[in-house]
């Protein structure tokens, strides 16, 4: 062997022995902490001891909220930091670190140990327990009856309340609450961890709950009134009422139907009436000069029939057809009809007569059409035009009108309260003004020829005219 061989296995024996000296120091260093490339939470870890690690962990660790969810999907929720949430990492540390064998830290050269550890979490529990305690619906199930009852609500509806299904048991609930917070856990769900249980009824409250069946079904009424673009449902609480009770029930006859108070649907049928017919009614109007105008009367507007009405309903609502949740739309009988229904019945198609401006406006779907000046009744010999909201009855062409001490041919006629009509005054050179306080008509809306042949050609039999001052 050369001397140069010599002196390369001289060197060989020297750098294992370095690198074998290295290595052992390296797994004396890491017997007592983490070995090489040792990630925990996030947290490099390589050579800390336990208690290091525990504290850097910590440092970074807050007390987390928890979740309880119901069985309809509520959540409510209870923050830890609020009950002494503490948390330790220290055994789930020292466990971990004894299953690293300090002298296969070279494994860990190229690859990486990664671990995600939970600590140990205790609270107070009698904390715990009063923020259970305050949340909903705990306080709800502690109120529950244990028991079906019948009432009416707020709004008259009849009501079921089920005091015997899907219960919680309260107790069950919070010792799994405290479980899985003690597990580092943030949800717990009352359903799949068994909280619910049921009770069964008896025989008296089997009875009560078909009966709340039958309510529930009848209160289901598709009849839905129709009064022009605008609805009225008959809703829960009016077929409530039209249920007859006793003792806080519905009263059912021998063949186990409903009883029917025929006052309470005439009174239904009445408050339909007051609110929706026109006839007689005081209305509101947006006048073309800008302000609001209240005009009372006129032979303007709906009338229902209220017999009529209430007949309809007796009959019908004890048919199973009209109580399958699907709308059915009804269009009542009247007594008077109207050009249009609803609350606003003047709609959107009308002729204005503003008597103090005398000026006459006629408005198809919300367009003026036609504007004009008119001469209306003489106000100095008491003849002036009524005030309300009237209806052009009919349209007639050379018509000769008569009064005391006249007669009057006009080519178009259109009356709208009597004898009171729209028409043209050949007779008349000037229209507008002042004319009408001392020669104004016998109380007749004089207007321009060219103007009435216009209108008579646009206006449909029961137009609303509304007449003002």
């Amino acid at each position: 062997m050369n001397k140069t061989t010599k002196r390369l296995l001289f060197a060989v024996l020297i750098l294992l022995l370095f690198l074998l000296t290295v290595y052992f120091v390296l797994a004396f260093y890491y017997r007592e902490g983490f070995s090489l490339n040792t990630w925990i939470n996030g947290v490099y870890c390589t050579g800390k001891t336990v208690e290091e690690v525990n504290s850097e962990l910590l440092s970074h660790t807050e007390a987390p909220n928890v979740v309880i969810v119901d069985k309809a999907g509520e959540e409510y929720t209870i923050a830890l930091a609020d009950v002494d949430y503490r948390a330790d990492f220290g055994s789930a540390l020292e466990a971990y670190r004894q299953e690293q064998n300090p002298y296969l830290w070279v494994d860990n050269v190229l690859l990486h140990s990664r671990r995600t550890l939970a600590p140990a979490v205790t609270v107070d529990e009698e904390a715990l327990r009063r923020a259970y305690n305050a949340l909903k619906f705990v306080q709800t199930e502690q109120e529950r009856i244990t028991d079906y009852s019948l009432t009416r609500d707020t709004e008259g509806a009849y009501a079921f309340t089920d005091g015997l299904s899907d219960r919680i048991d309260l107790e069950k609930a919070f010792l799994a609450l405290k479980e899985i917070v003690e597990n580092g856990q943030e949800t717990l769900n009352l359903q799949e961890s068994g909280c619910y249980y049921e009770i069964t009824p008896d025989e008296s409250q089997k009875t009560l709950r078909n009966l709340w069946k039958e309510i529930e079904r009848f209160q289901t009424c598709d009849i839905v009134y129709c009064f022009g673009e605008e609805r009225h449902p008959v809703t829960a609480a009016d077929c409530a009422s039209f249920l007859t009770a006793q003792n806080g029930l519905p009263v059912q006859d021998e063949k186990g139907n409903f009883v029917l108070d025929e006052e309470a649907v005439a009174a239904y049928v009445q408050s339909l009436a007051e609110e929706y017919d026109g006839y007689g009614r005081t209305r509101q109007f947006h006048s073309t000069r800008g302000d609001v105008i209240t005009i009372e009367g006129g032979t303007y507007g709906s009338k229902m029939d209220r017999k009529k009405e209430t007949a309809y309903l007796l009959e019908h609502l004890l048919d199973p057809g009209v109580h399958t949740g699907t709308p059915q739309t009804h269009v009542p009988s009247y007594e008077r009809e109207a050009f249009c229904y609803g609350k606003n019945d003047i709609g959107d198609t009308y002729i204005e007569v503003d008597m103090t401006e005398q000026k006459m406006y006629y408005y198809e779907k919300g367009v003026l059409k036609l504007e004009t000046e008119i001469v209306t009744g003489n106000m100095r010999r008491r003849m002036g035009t009524p005030e309300g909201v009237n209806f052009v009855y009919n349209k007639q062409k050379n018509r000769v009108l008569r009064g005391p001490g006249y007669a009057s041919p006009v080519k178009f006629w259109m009356p709208v309260k009597g004898g009171i009509g729209i028409h043209d005054a050949g007779w008349r050179k000037e229209f507008g003004g002042d004319i009408y306080q001392t020669a104004g008509s016998h109380g007749c809306i004089n207007t321009p020829k060219d103007k009435m042949e216009e209108l008579f050609d646009c206006v449909q039999i029961g137009t609303p005219v509304v007449m003002f001052y």
